[in-house]
């Protein structure tokens, strides 16, 4: 990866990796992954607001989310303290919705720039730290609870777990609260495939990591029928969303030759990699036509055009 020192780019770009022939409708040969903006201390929950051609994502120890602007290439910081905030995504009305690591809490930033708190309790007790988020077409919101914000001081605050490490769904009618599954461990990434009948969700606390797919049952309420779907083997899966086509792209670390992006197709098979510099913790598909692929990816945000499209809720 010399290119990062000023070496030049060769097409097709040898750090996109075709492992299966059903990989290359999806690669362009003159898109190259391009480093957009360095100096953060862990980029994560990256969420595209193609309304005003502008990408939000979390620096979760620097207590800060971050903007940067398509049209100029600028980057700023859009929000800060900010309750070290991880996942974001928009909720159907166009609203960021986001999880916040210290406060403990999922909310969501109106139009006018005001925040509700979505969840905070389940139960009468404190949320562990809510990590990532995904919107259901119905507005349900769904989101998992694992502590890693409450482990330490450098993500959020040392504070004891009260609650499983559940994933939650907010109904959207009632603002109602209720366990989706309690039947994962140290839950992380979250994705719906595009019919929504399944929820794919990473299982942190499992060794080795998993990636788990779920059916979405009860009326669009509950997960069930949990399955592996992926066996990480040396590898850390973290954040995913689905393209158009149902496959699952999935930010990846463990050193060279893992760190960056893993590309599954429904079947499970692994059909492609991205490989960075940098383990990459979480990505979305944004641009003027869904089919950009930012990765926010430990100090760098990181970019690359491919030939498919993201599907909404991510």
């Amino acid at each position: 990866m010399d290119r990062w020192d000023g070496q030049p780019v060769r097409y097709p770009d040898p750090a996109v990796l075709g492992l299966d022939p059903s990989f290359a409708k999806y690669r362009l040969n003159l898109a190259a992954v391009e480093r957009l903006a360095t100096g953060f201390r862990w980029a994560e929950g990256p969420v595209w607001f193609g309304d005003g051609r502008f990408l939000l994502w979390s620096d979760i120890p620097n207590n800060r989310m971050m903007k940067w602007e398509e049209e100029t290439g600028a980057v700023s910081i859009f929000r800060k303290p900010s309750n070290n905030t991880n996942g974001n995504t928009r909720d159907r009305q166009g609203r960021l919705v986001s999880c916040e690591h210290d406060a403990r809490r999922v909310t969501r930033t109106e139009h006018d720039g005001t925040i509700t708190v979505l969840a905070d309790r389940y139960q009468g007790k404190p949320l562990n730290s809510p990590n990532d988020v995904v919107c259901k077409s119905d507005g349900s919101v769904w989101f998992s609870d694992p502590p890693f914000g409450i482990l330490g001081n450098y993500e959020g605050h040392v504070a004891t777990p009260e609650l499983p490490t559940n994933v939650y769904r907010i109904d959207a009618r009632t603002g109602e609260l209720t366990v989706a599954t309690g039947d994962v461990a140290r839950p992380n990434g979250l994705c719906f495939s595009p019919d929504e009948s399944r929820l794919y969700v990473v299982v942190s606390g499992a060794t080795p990591r998993e990636i788990r797919v779920f059916d979405v049952v009860d009326g669009g309420t509950k997960l069930a029928n949990g399955r592996v779907f992926v066996n990480a083997g040396e590898g850390i899966p973290d954040g995913m969303r689905c393209d158009t086509d149902g496959n699952l792209w999935c930010g990846w670390g463990g050193g060279d030759g893992h760190d960056g992006v893993a590309i599954f197709d429904p079947a499970a098979k692994l059909i492609g990699r991205i490989l960075l510099p940098e383990r990459c913790a979480n990505l979305c598909f944004g641009g003027v036509k869904r089919n950009r692929l930012f990765m926010a990816s430990s100090q760098s945000l990181y970019a690359l055009y491919v030939n498919t499209q993201g599907v909404p809720g991510g």
